[in-house]
């Protein structure tokens, strides 16, 4: 039984080792000539085209649900002045940043995934090999690159968006006053919530990318494994991006001291 169970075990450690040694060739590469920049702005244009609109969508909602439910506990607490301030953070430190990433990982990992993968079983990608053309270089880094750069603008997008529903749903809903408001947050937020927000969409975007990609390089079983890769580089991501997220968060909270602290 034991080596049954050492068998799924070391393929796993197989199979994160082989993603990991792709995220280090993907940042290698990088900064080799010639960047694909033609590929980069495509890539760019498709990924900000069916993320921008969800994701408006998505933080309108998730900004006030997080405004109402923070506001109806300092109510009950009796520090209604500072609902500001602490559905602010909440919003900017992780609701920002993870509702990218998993609109990233959902709607253009899923594409980026399928088309390596496409590529893949047709045996484009050895043909490039052939040529002396690399694979990564060419197809992966651009895209990953194009996921960075939408992740981290896409979350100022959603903490201003996600911050002024969270605003008008605490005034118009709960009773709150604008200057209560927009005190208790000066009074809680500091810059390094918003450097950790936008480090967090940044790793985010690239882990996305690089999952979306070395599922589609690795497909098996022809056109439906392409469709089974996907459904993988999707889940693989989002529970990544848990884990990632909890380390980080972590680590904010013991190194960098609260405001007034």
């Amino acid at each position: 039984m034991s080596a049954l169970t050492a068998i799924p075990v070391a393929g796993a450690l197989r199979e994160t080792g082989r993603l990991f040694a792709l995220g280090a060739t993907v940042l290698r590469q990088m900064f080799r000539r010639p960047f694909q920049f033609r590929e980069f702005v495509e890539q760019f244009w498709f990924i900000a085209g069916v993320t921008i609109l969800p994701t408006a969508l998505v933080s309108i909602p998730f900004g006030a649900v997080i405004s109402l439910q923070v506001g109806s506990l300092t109510q009950q607490l009796g520090a209604q002045s500072f609902t500001g301030g602490a559905s602010v953070l909440a919003v900017i430190q992780q609701a920002s940043p993870m509702i990218v990433a998993l609109l990233i990982s959902g709607v253009a990992g899923s594409a980026i995934c399928a088309d390596i993968g496409s590529r893949t079983i047709r045996e484009e990608l050895d043909a490039m090999e052939v040529l002396g053309v690399s694979p990564i270089q060419r197809l992966v880094v651009p895209r990953v690159l194009a996921c960075v750069l939408v992740a981290t603008l896409l979350n100022g997008l959603v903490s201003v968006v996600g911050v002024a529903g969270g605003y008008v749903f605490n005034v118009m809903m709960q009773g709150g006053t604008p200057g209560a408001y927009l005190a208790s947050f000066s009074a809680l937020a500091q810059l390094p919530d918003l450097y950790v927000s936008e480090f967090k969409a940044i790793l985010f975007g690239f882990i996305a990318g690089i999952v979306a990609s070395y599922r589609g390089l690795n497909p098996k079983g022809g056109p439906k494994g392409v469709g089974d890769v996907v459904n993988q580089s999707v889940v693989i991501t989002f529970l990544l991006l848990f884990i990632v997220n909890l380390v980080i968060t972590g680590i904010y909270l013991q190194v960098v001291p609260p405001k007034g602290g």
